[in-house]
């Protein structure tokens, strides 16, 4: 096989034997499933760039160099045509999307392959195997049969070519054999999964080869700190368009967390009906039973026929987010009762909507609590529940979909708040000193007690203890977070894969390095308004850093220490906070003490 990393810098030889220059790059014409290669680019003397057609003048590609079929008198130069893409230049290293696996990933190396005559791009190499050829084929033949001695094979991690739709280059002029015809074909759920994964301006780039109609499917499966942001980035008169094909509660959603300029001109923009029902939906009260239903719902007469509404879904069909349950209405809109669809397909087509429907039903008011809302849908089995005013009217309806994203939400929320963690996934440095201020208080109480102990039957200076004893809260503080990780970690199994662990693990050792510097820093400055020698500061600051950081090691593997033969966890989260805690106290006072008496403060 033939990788472009070992292509570059090779020889280009003419029919004659003379080397005329080196490999620059070689371009494909993206029109086929595996494209050919059309042109060859190599550098000549004097680093001037060629450019020769493949077909017309290669003879032979070999490990070695590329042999031309004429001498250096025949040639004649070409240029890169409009349908062109080279390969170094507009994939290596570059990020893709893999529309297979459904991921942005970088292109480590190209893989071609010679086929009658000709040589043709197979895929892009993502891999190790690839990063390692990239930065020298001798370093991937050493790291192969190294790991061949353990037993183990360092595979390639090929993307084939029509599973490939490129990011970082303007795709305008250049039309891939699958391209984003592929991500058409994907679900909504997977393209928003593949726009989590970009940059800003990547997702703006493969929204314009969306339609509004699949644009407005991918928004609503993102997660919800992204909608407002992605339709923020759009035009004022893109994003109104795809806010009137969106339901209106998820509109709703987007625009209630856009700046109020932006939103009013979103929804000056949209039609007339359409902007009515999200303003009317933007006036429920937050998390409330008004704020996630939808106002579009099928309601029919009593005195209809079977056929008559089976005819009227038939019309309506395309607008009906929910077509499961049917809702009888009297006069005013008042809600009589509900015919599930099965009802309407079982039962003669003469047959009247009052002699099938069911008056008795589970509903809602607009202000009751969507998680109580979501909890009813999910203890009846309801695919949806109407909502009703005081009066009996039916304002919309709380599908099935929309209760599981509410109980989905509260339920990380609470599991949030039992570990002890903040919301982001990794969370940030800062979040270590914001948190649970409640508990600074009770924390710089505890560590004077503590430190004045201490400085009194150990006779050391009470000044020094006593800045040391201030420290303390920021230790305390650091214990529970590690505990809080560890806590996530035995309470959901197997969130994170390794990538993820070492991420937080980084984060709580930087949190470590950076209280220690603060905590030296307002060492330094209260010593020197006690006049104590200031010396002892920078031990403070270096007992904090090392307790963080031995905690931080400690509650990384914590949770492999808990858990039981069969792979359940055994843990008390009161236990593990409490010895997270003491253990952190204990050891920076021993760390201090240690520090401190030996520079003989």
């Amino acid at each position: 096989m033939i990788y472009i990393t070992r292509m570059m810098g090779k020889p280009v030889v003419d029919a004659a034997g003379e080397t005329i220059g080196t490999i620059n790059d070689i371009a494909i014409s993206p029109g086929e499933v595996f494209p050919r290669v059309t042109a060859l680019a190599f550098v000549g003397p004097g680093k001037a760039p060629f450019m020769l057609s493949w077909r017309k003048y290669v003879a032979e590609v070999e490990e070695d160099r590329v042999t031309l079929q004429v001498p250096r008198a025949e040639l004649r130069f070409s240029y890169l045509q409009p349908d062109e893409v080279l390969l170094a230049h507009d994939l290596l290293n570059k990020q893709i999307v893999d529309t297979q696996g459904m991921k942005v990933v970088r292109v480590n190396d190209l893989k071609l392959s010679e086929s009658r005559g000709q040589l043709r791009l197979l895929g892009a190499e993502v891999g190790a195997r690839g990063l390692l050829r990239g930065i020298a084929p001798g370093l991937e033949t050493l790291v192969a049969r190294v790991m061949k001695l353990f037993g183990r094979t360092l595979a390639e991690n090929i993307i084939a070519w029509n599973y490939i739709d490129l990011l970082d280059r303007d795709l305008s002029h250049v039309k891939l054999s699958v391209s984003h015809k592929r991500l058409h074909e994907l679900h909504p759920a997977d393209v928003a999964d593949i726009l989590e994964q970009l940059t800003p301006a990547q997702r703006a780039k493969m929204f314009e080869h969306l339609d509004n109609d699949q644009a407005a499917e991918a928004i609503s499966e993102l997660e919800d700190e992204l909608q407002a942001d992605v339709l923020d980035d759009l035009t004022d008169e893109r994003a109104s368009d795809i806010l009137e094909i969106m339901d209106p509660d998820d509109a709703a959603d987007i625009i209630g967390d856009l700046p109020y300029d932006k939103a009013e001109i979103l929804l000056r923009l949209m039609g007339v009906r359409e902007a009515r029902q999200v303003r009317k939906l933007l006036g429920y009260r937050e998390n409330s039973a008004g704020g996630i239903m939808t106002p579009e719902t099928i309601t029919v007469s009593p005195s209809l026929s079977v056929q008559e509404v089976i005819d009227r879904l038939r019309a309506t069909v395309e607008e009906a987010e929910n077509i499961y349950s049917i809702f009888v209405v009297g006069e005013g809109r008042v809600l009589q009762g509900v015919v599930p669809l099965r009802s309407l397909i079982v039962s003669g087509p003469e047959t009247k909507v009052a002699d099938i429907m069911s008056t008795e039903y589970f509903s809602a008011g607009p202000d009751d609590d969507q998680e109580a809302v979501a909890e009813m849908i999910s203890k009846y089995d309801l695919l949806a529940l109407p909502v009703i005013d005081e009066a009996g009217r039916i304002l919309g309806m709380v599908t099935v979909d929309d209760a599981l994203d509410v109980l989905e939400q509260e339920s990380a929320e609470d599991l949030a708040l039992a570990a002890g963690r903040p919301d982001s996934r990794f969370g940030e440095v800062g979040s270590w000193l914001g948190a649970s201020t409640s508990w600074v208080i009770s924390w710089i109480v505890a560590g004077l007690i503590t430190g004045g102990v201490m400085a009194y039957f150990l006779g050391l200076s009470k000044e020094v203890f006593l800045v040391a004893a201030l420290s303390l809260p920021l230790v305390m503080r650091a214990s529970d977070q590690v505990a809080g990780h560890s806590l996530g970690q035995l309470i959901e199994p197997g969130e994170e894969d390794g990538a993820r662990a070492l991420a937080r693990l980084g984060i709580d050792l930087a949190a470590g390095a950076s209280l220690g510097a603060i905590s030296g820093l307002v060492s330094l400055a209260l010593l020197q308004i006690l006049g104590r020698p200031m010396t002892s500061a920078i031990w403070i600051g270096v007992a904090i850093t090392l307790t963080i950081v031995v905690l931080a090691l400690v509650g990384a593997i914590l949770p492999l220490g808990l858990q039981r033969k069969d792979g359940t966890w055994r843990a008390s989260a009161t236990l593990v906070s409490a010895i997270m805690s003491a253990s952190g106290v204990a050891l920076y006072m021993a760390l201090a003490m240690a520090f401190i008496g030996a520079a003989g403060v």
